[in-house]
C-alpha cells in the first residue's frame, strides 16, 4: 500500500492532470488537491513507524525493497510538503499556458521517481529511481526548447556522468560490502574498493545536490527552463535527494573520522563550491541566474558541514538543507512573481517594484535575509553550527565559509536594493496598475517567508527534535548558538557586506552595479573573464577536448580519402609515365634489365647463405 500511495500513484496523478490540460482551471484545481493529499502517506508512515517489504527480482541480489530507516521517515516527510507548496505555486504559474499540463506531469512523476529512490533499500533499485528523476529532468528542459535543446543536452550529460560514478561507486560499495541492501551495509572501511565506492558514491550524490563540478547546467537551466523548474529541481527536491544519500554514505555505509583524508576531501569541495559559485553569483544582473549560482554555492554549506564528520557539522548541514529548500524555493517564487507581472527578471530593467508588488517584495526581503544568516532568521542558525564544526576541523575552511557568507550578504544587497528600491521601472508596455502574481502563488511564497522566521525563532525543532534525533545525537545544538565569538565575527561580516554594498553605490550610483567593483579588481577582472568563457566548466573542457577529437578524424577521413582519390590516382598515372618512358622497344635496354634482375636476384640469394 505504501509503495502504490507513493510510487505509483503520484505517477498516475500527473497522467490524469496532463489528461485534463484541455481544462485549465480544472487542471489546476485537481493539482493543488492532490498536492494537498500526498502529504498524509509519508505523514501516516512517520507517525506509525514505517514499511518494509521486498520483491526478488534476480538471483544476483536485485530486488526492488523499500525499508523506512529514521533518515527516510524524515526526508519523505520533507519531500511532500515542499512539494504540495511548489504544486500550488505551479498551478499559479501555469494559468493558461500551452505546456502546462506537461509539466505537470513531468513534476509529479519526478516525486514518483524521487519517493521510489528514498524509500528503497537497495541501491539497484535506488539506482532505478534515480535515473528516472534525470530523464524527468531532460524532458523538463526540453519544454518550449526543441529548437534550442543545448542547456537539456547539457544537464543530462553532466548529471548523468554524476549518475554514471554513482552507478560505479554502488557496484564498488555493493563488492566491498556483498550485498546491495542498505539495511545490510554499515561501517564499511573505505579502503579498496571501499575507497573507489566512497569517494564515487559521494561524488554521484553530490553531483545530483548541484555540487561542483557537476553545476554548470544550473545556471544555464535559468535561461531557458519554466521558472517553477527552478525551484523544484536545482531549489528543492534534487537537494534533499543528494544530501540523504550523502548522509548515509558517510555515516551509514562507510566509516569516515573527522580530519581524515577523506573528510578533508569533503570540506574543500564545499568550501570551493561555496566561494566560486557565490562569486558568480556576485556579478549577475539577472535575478534567474544569481539565485541559481548561489543554489549550488549554499550546498557547498551542506557538503562542508556533511564533510567534518563531526555531529554538530552534520547536523548543521541537515538543516542548512532544510533551510534552503524553504528559502531558496522562495526566492525563485519571488522570481517567477516578478517575471510573470513584468515580463523579464533582468533587474537592469526594474526597480522600485515595492509599490508595485508588496507582497513579493516581503517575500524576498524574509528570504534574503535568511540565506544572508542575518538573525534570527533559520540561516542563521544553520550556518552557525557549520562554522562551528568548520573551525574545529581548519581554520581554513572557516574562512572560506565566512567569506562565503560576506559575498551572499553584498549580493543579495545588490539585487534587493535594484529590484525593488527606488523610482518605479518597468519595461516598456508594463503599467503599474493591476495586482500581484495570482494567490496560488503567493501563498506558498509567504508560508515559505514565515518559515524562514519561524524555523529560526523555534530552531530547536528542526535541528534538535528532527535532525538530531534522527542522528541519534544526545546533545543539544538548538537555541542560540554557543560560541559568543563566532556570532560576534558572523555580525562584523555582515557588517562589512553592508559597508561593502554602500561604498560601491556611491562609487558608480546604481544598486544593480554595486559589486562591480569587485568584478573589475585588477587580478579578479582576468579570472572573471576566463570563467565567463568556460575556462573553468568541465563541460567545455570535454566539448574542447570532443572538438579535437572531431578535427582530428576529419583531418584523418580528409587524409585516408586523398590518399585513395588522388595518391594512389596520381603515383599510378607517374608509374605508368615512367614506365612507358621507359619502354621505348630497345633491345639492348631488355637485355639490360634482364641482367640487372639477374644481379639482384643473385644478390638477394648470397645474403640469405650467410
Amino acid at each position: 500500500m505504501p509503495f502504490i500511495c507513493m510510487v505509483l500513484l503520484p505517477a498516475a496523478a500527473g497522467l490524469l492532470l496532463f489528461g485534463l490540460r484541455k481544462r485549465d482551471g480544472v487542471m489546476r484545481t485537481a493539482d493543488i488537491l492532490y498536492a494537498l493529499l500526498q502529504m498524509i502517506p509519508p505523514i501516516g508512515i512517520y507517525m506509525t513507524g514505517g514499511v518494509s517489504f521486498a520483491i526478488p527480482l534476480t538471483g544476483k541480489g536485485l530486488e526492488i525493497s523499500f525499508a523506512s530507516e529514521p533518515y527516510q521517515l524524515l526526508f519523505l516527510v520533507m519531500t511532500s510538503v515542499i512539494f504540495a507548496l511548489l504544486s500550488v505555486y505551479t498551478a499559479g504559474f501555469v494559468k493558461d499556458r500551452e505546456y502546462g499540463g506537461r509539466y505537470l506531469l513531468y513534476l509529479h512523476i519526478s516525486l514518483s521517481m524521487i519517493n521510489g529512490a528514498i524509500l528503497s533499500n537497495n541501491l539497484g533499485g535506488m539506482l532505478f529511481f534515480w535515473e528516472g528523476l534525470l530523464c524527468t529532468e531532460f524532458l523538463t528542459l526540453m519544454i518550449n526548447n526543441r529548437e534550442k535543446p543545448e542547456t537539456a543536452i547539457k544537464a543530462l550529460i553532466v548529471s548523468g556522468t554524476a549518475d554514471l560514478l554513482l552507478m560505479g561507486g554502488i557496484i564498488a560499495t555493493g563488492i566491498a560490502a556483498g550485498t546491495l541492501t542498505m539495511t545490510g551495509i554499515r561501517g564499511l572501511a573505505p579502503e579498496g574498493a571501499g575507497l573507489a565506492g566512497f569517494i564515487l558514491m559521494f561524488l554521484g550524490a553530490a553531483g545530483k545536490a548541484g555540487c561542483m563540478p557537476f553545476h554548470s547546467w544550473i545556471p544555464n537551466a535559468a535561461d531557458d527552463a519554466p521558472l517553477p523548474f527552478l525551484a523544484a529541481f536545482p531549489g528543492a527536491m534534487e537537494k534533499i535527494l543528494g544530501i540523504y544519500l550523502s548522509v548515509r554514505i558517510v555515516f551509514d555505509f562507510y566509516a569516515v573520522g573527522p580530519g581524515s583524508p577523506l573528510s578533508v576531501l569533503m570540506m574543500s569541495l564545499g568550501v570551493a563550491t561555496i566561494l566560486f559559485a557565490v562569486a558568480m553569483a556576485l556579478i549577475q544582473k539577472d535575478m534567474k541566474r544569481l539565485l541559481a549560482y548561489h543554489a549550488v554555492s549554499q550546498v557547498g554549506y551542506m557538503v562542508l558541514g556533511i564533510g567534518t564528520c563531526l555531529p554538530v557539522g552534520v547536523v548543521g548541514g541537515l538543516a542548512h538543507m532544510l533551510n534552503h529548500v524553504i528559502y531558496k524555493s522562495c526566492l525563485f517564487m519571488t522570481s517567477g512573481a516578478i517575471e510573470k507581472r513584468t515580463g523579464t527578471t533582468d533587474a537592469r530593467k526594474l526597480g522600485g517594484l515595492a509599490g508595485v508588488m508588496p507582497v513579493t517584495c516581503f517575500c524576498f526581503t524574509m528570504s534574503a535575509l535568511a540565506i544572508s544568516g542575518v538573525p534570527p532568521f533559520n540561516g542563521f542558525f544553520s550556518k552557525e553550527l557549520i562554522f562551528h564544526a568548520a573551525l574545529e576541523c581548519g581554520v581554513i575552511y572557516y574562512i572560506g565559509a565566512l567569506l562565503g557568507a560576506v559575498l551572499t550578504a553584498i549580493s543579495f544587497l545588490k539585487l534587493g536594493r535594484a529590484l525593488f528600491t527606488g523610482e518605479t521601472r518597468l519595461p516598456a508596455g508594463v503599467g503599474r496598475e493591476g495586482r500581484e502574481a495570482d494567490t496560488a502563488m503567493l501563498i506558498p511564497m509567504c508560508v515559505m517567508a514565515a518559515a524562514s522566521l519561524l524555523l529560526g525563532l523555534f530552531n530547536r525543532l528542526p535541528i534538535d527534535g528532527l535532525f538530531g534525533k534522527v542522528l541519534g545525537q544526545t546533545e543539544q545544538y538548538g537555541g542560540w548558538p554557543k560560541s559568543a565569538l563566532l556570532v560576534v565575527l558572523s555580525l562584523l561580516a555582515l557588517g562589512l557586506a553592508a559597508a561593502d554594498h554602500i561604498y560601491g553605490c556611491r562609487k558608480t550610483g546604481a544598486p544593480i552595479k554595486a559589486a562591480d567593483h569587485i568584478h573589475e579588481a585588477p587580478v579578479l577582472s582576468v579570472i572573471y573573464a576566463w570563467a565567463q568563457k568556460g575556462v573553468f566548466d568541465p563541460y567545455c573542457w570535454l566539448q574542447g577536448i570532443m572538438n579535437g577529437f572531431s578535427f582530428l578524424c576529419v583531418k584523418t577521413e580528409q587524409g585516408v580519402s586523398w590518399f585513395y582519390d588522388r595518391g594512389v590516382v596520381s603515383a599510378a598515372k607517374g608509374l605508368g609515365t615512367f614506365l612507358s618512358s621507359v619502354d621505348n622497344g630497345a633491345l639492348s635496354r631488355y637485355v639490360g634489365f634482364a641482367f640487372l634482375g639477374l644481379f639482384g636476384m643473385g644478390m638477394v640469394m648470397l645474403i640469405c647463405l650467410l
